[in-house]
C-alpha cells in the first residue's frame, strides 16, 4: 500500500527483524522522495539492534558506534525473540484530562440507560396492572 505524502514513520516498538524494519520504514522516501524514521528502544532491545543498525548502514546512514559493538544476536536468540516479542506496557497519547471527560460521559450515559430501563419497567407494570384490574 503506497501513502502519498508520509514523510516520517515513527516506531514506538522496535520490529523483531531488519525485514519487519525495513517493511515499517518503507511507509516512508517512495519513489525517490526523502523520508525520516524515528524509532525508539529500550535496554531489553539491544540484542535486536545490531541487525537493523547494519541495514541502516548499508543504507548510508550514520549509525553509532555502540550499536556496530553490539554483540550478534544467536540463531536460536532470534527464533525466540520473533515467537514471542517483548510485552509492552501500552501506549496512550490521549491527555488525561480527556481520558476523565470520557470516564464521567460514560458514567452519566450508563446511569440514563439504568434511568430508562426503571422508567420503562415502571410503565409496563402498570400498563399489567391495568389489564389485570378489568
Amino acid at each position: 500500500i503506497d501513502f502519498k505524502g508520509v514523510n516520517m514513520v515513527i516506531n514506538y516498538d522496535l520490529p523483531t527483524s531488519a525485514v519487519e524494519y525495513i517493511h515499517r520504514i518503507g511507509r516512508t522516501g517512495r519513489a525517490g522522495h526523502r523520508g525520516k524514521a524515528v524509532t525508539f528502544f529500550t535496554e531489553d532491545d539491544k540484542p535486536l539492534l545490531r541487525s537493523i543498525a547494519n541495514v541502516i548502514q548499508r543504507a548510508g546512514c550514520p549509525v553509532p558506534d555502540y550499536i556496530k559493538h553490539l554483540p550478534k544476536l544467536q540463531s536460536k536468540q532470534k527464533k525466540k525473540f520473533i515467537k514471542k516479542p517483548l510485552t509492552r506496557e501500552s501506549i496512550c497519547t490521549t491527555p488525561k484530562c480527556f481520558l476523565k471527560k470520557g470516564k464521567r460521559k460514560m458514567k452519566a450515559t450508563k446511569e440514563n440507560i439504568k434511568e430508562k430501563k426503571k422508567v420503562k419497567g415502571n410503565k409496563q407494570g402498570s400498563k399489567l396492572q391495568t389489564v389485570s384490574e378489568s
